[in-house]
């Protein structure tokens, strides 16, 4: 199953030995899975999908390689307010390009917003930069969530 992402073999490896964790074949299962996802998945979704494959690795396996794979900063966990924590790679993806995330407060539809203009590339770096400045901490990442409304649920809500 596990077979890389185009950015040389398994990518993750180095980071992975570094800090002091073994190359399980379920820690490869589940790196492969988020590897291949098209979407933010849960626990139970990256279950279901390695469970096929390997019967043998089972959830509590998958929240515990989870867990591991956020502190190493290889995932990100996010909240999206529908009581499920999600999941993606936080590099090495197709869908790695820096992005924030609209979500619908609603139906919980999440949009992956990457079309940054030139405006808010620059404030993003300003107030990244005064951050840093100002609290003597070195940024390394951002991740940045809006909540609100889709065109849909606003329009059957009857707003614009």
């Amino acid at each position: 199953m596990p077979r890389g992402n185009g950015q040389g073999p398994m990518w993750w490896h180095g980071r992975f030995r570094g800090c002091g964790y073994r190359i399980t074949v379920g820690r490869e299962a589940i790196l492969d899975v988020l590897t291949r996802a098209d979407k933010h998945l849960s626990a139970e979704d990256i279950y279901i999908k390695v469970h096929t494959a390997y019967p043998a690795i089972g959830l509590t396996t998958i929240y515990r390689t989870l867990e591991i794979l956020v502190n190493l900063g290889l995932v990100f966990k996010f909240d999206f307010g529908d009581g499920r924590a999600r999941y993606e790679l936080a590099e090495g993806s197709k869908r790695s390009a820096h992005h924030h995330h609209l979500i619908c407060t609603d139906c919980k539809r999440v949009i992956d917003y990457t079309d940054f203009i030139d405006d808010e590339i620059e404030l993003l770096k300003q107030t990244e930069k005064g951050l840093s400045e100002k609290y003597n901490f070195m940024i390394t990442n951002h991740l940045i969530q809006f909540y609100g409304l889709c065109d849909k649920c606003r329009k059957k809500k009857g707003g614009d």
